[in-house]
């Protein structure tokens, strides 16, 4: 009987596993696992590692299932580390690999080399593992499948020396199923229940993992029995309840002293599914009201052991809201919300006060953000990188369905724009086939603008939206809250991102009014393939606090 090549085997488990498509770009170093590549999958090439991490993170989280990644040696590892950092924030399941030198030249470190392969990748990563002999490389990618799937996912790394490949493959090759969830604690779980339903004034804070875990309607039914608000998380990736729900109270914001005030008045906090908290910048104040107790339930043992106060339990969210939802006393009355504002900054003006934009006239964020949300179908998939106005985006555009938004947990730019690539090719391969809409600031859009090459080269239906104010106006905002006048490098006059885009193959046209705005898009939703629309806004340096 023939004995399969550690190549052979590998490819037979990753069959196997599901893991037919290949995220990369491709090095000399992995040319020998990519050689004769299989008919049966699929290489989607990206020209830049990072960029390559944050289309797989995007489409490993649009699909809920791990996504494999090829990068090149120490080189391609370093630079996509930038995403690796919010793939791990994200909680994404991706298993990451790397050619390594010849296993003959390793020990001279030559031209190339991972000189440290299992330290490189961390601390982004759950797992880090150069196999000892050729023979493990197989039941390494079962490990890494299990350890980046397991409670809390994450990413994974592999460094794979060049000449392992058409070694044989003598270690049986065996497909293991993992469990994915972990049920709360009977005990402990009842006694959150408990002291929910004997708080005087509870509050839910609510974060991406309840997304994550497909939760929405778990968090709205415990919501409806508590009658309590809910509010998202700091800085929340993915929105954890609807935001056009009666209880929903907006987006905690992510300083110490401003997120206490805003709590303010309740007896008990349940924090489920995000960290307690993310917090930036620093403002001095408790971590929660006198006189509260928090509660905290998280799948993630690091983020309950660095919580800086509050009783944690270990479990899956979803399956914690579930459980609560059967344990705690219905209360007769209901809570009345006033949704505030995401961010710190002040609360947005009610709709009736910002006036629709002139047909013709230049626009502001805001008024462009309004002209989108109506315009675009009520489907489309949200995806934004353009953290001055954030505030603005969430006012005019509610998320009202699970799935439909996303942004980066780490706040490192240059994620989101590839992520909305993998994000419309999940849409394509599920046969969901949602319009996807990108709204990345231009200064964003330099940190991986050449993800445009994928979107184009495999003609995907995603429109990118450029609010344009040739500015850092985020970091304007920061110096002003950090009293920090004079910071060079943050004005960029002199980009033109239209002509970036047609310079990848899409499509790009650049409009200042709100017709122009609704015409590109509708020429948009028609064409195949990606569409690039520019859009100068008033610059403003939007208020932190």
């Amino acid at each position: 009987m023939d004995v399969p090549s550690v190549r052979e085997a590998t490819y037979g488990l990753l069959r196997e596993l599901g893991l037919t498509t290949v995220f990369g770009n491709p090095g000399s170093t992995e040319e020998t696992f990519l050689q004769g590549f299989p008919d049966d999958f699929r290489f989607i090439l990206g020209l830049h590692e990072a960029s390559v991490v944050a289309v797989a993170d995007g489409y490993a989280q649009a699909t809920r299932s791990p996504a494999l990644v090829n990068v090149h040696t120490a080189a391609g590892l370093s630079n996509a580390m930038g995403t690796l950092l919010t793939a791990a924030q994200n909680h994404t399941p991706l298993i990451v690999t790397a050619g390594q030198q010849t296993r003959e030249m390793l020990l001279l470190e030559p031209w190339l080399v991972n000189a440290q392969p299992e330290i490189l990748a961390r601390p982004w990563v759950k797992w880090s593992y150069q196999p000892v002999r050729p023979q493990d490389i197989p039941a390494a990618f079962m490990r890494a499948y299990a350890v980046a799937s397991q409670p809390p996912a994450g990413p994974v790394f592999l460094s794979l020396p060049l000449d392992d490949w058409d070694a044989p493959s003598t270690v049986p090759t065996v497909v293991r199923g993992v469990t994915l969830r972990v049920a709360p604690d009977p005990a402990r779980i009842a006694e959150f229940a408990s002291a929910i339903s004997s708080a005087a004034n509870p509050v839910l804070v609510l974060g991406a993992d309840v997304a994550r875990g497909d939760g929405w309607n778990q968090a709205v039914t415990l919501a409806d029995k508590l009658g309590v608000p809910v509010w998202a998380a700091p800085a929340s990736e993915r929105p954890p309840f609807p935001e056009d729900h009666p209880l929903y109270a907006g987006g905690l914001p992510f300083a110490q002293g401003l997120l206490s005030e805003r709590l303010d008045g309740h007896d008990l906090i349940m924090v489920i599914g995000a960290p307690v908290f993310r917090y930036y910048p620093w403002v001095g104040g408790p971590y929660i009201p006198d006189g509260s107790r928090l509660l905290h339930i998280t799948s993630d043992p690091g983020e309950s052991g660095r919580a800086p106060v509050g009783d944690s339990l270990i479990a899956d969210p979803v399956l914690a809201l579930e459980a609560l939802s059967s344990l705690v006393a219905a209360r007769s009355t209901q809570a009345t919300v006033v949704t505030q504002a995401h961010r710190m900054a002040p609360h947005p003006p009610a709709e009736h006060d910002v006036p629709d934009p002139d047909e013709d006239s230049e626009l502001t964020a805001r008024s462009l953000f309004r002209v989108l949300r109506a315009a675009a179908p009520t489907d489309t998939v949200l995806v934004e990188e353009s953290p001055s106005n954030l505030a603005d985006l969430h006012a005019e555009w509610p998320v009202t369905e699970p799935d439909a938004f996303w942004t980066f947990a780490s706040g490192a730019l240059g994620w989101n724009l590839p992520a909305a690539v993998g994000i419309a090719l999940a849409e394509r391969d599920s046969g969901r086939n949602r319009p996807v809409l990108a709204v990345i600031g231009d200064g964003s859009l330099q940190y991986s603008i050449q993800a445009l090459y994928t979107a184009a080269r495999y003609a995907l239906p995603l429109v990118v939206v450029v609010p344009s104010n040739n500015e850092y106006a985020i970091l304007k905002a920061f110096a002003v809250q950090e009293k920090s006048p004079g910071v060079p490098g943050l004005d960029i006059p002199g980009l033109s991102s239209v002509s970036l885009g047609e310079g990848y193959g899409v499509t790009g046209v650049r409009v200042n009014t709100a017709r122009g705005v609704r015409d590109a898009l509708a020429a948009a939703w028609d064409r195949d393939g990606p569409t690039l629309i520019e859009v100068p806004i008033d610059p403003m340096v939007p208020t932190l606090m």
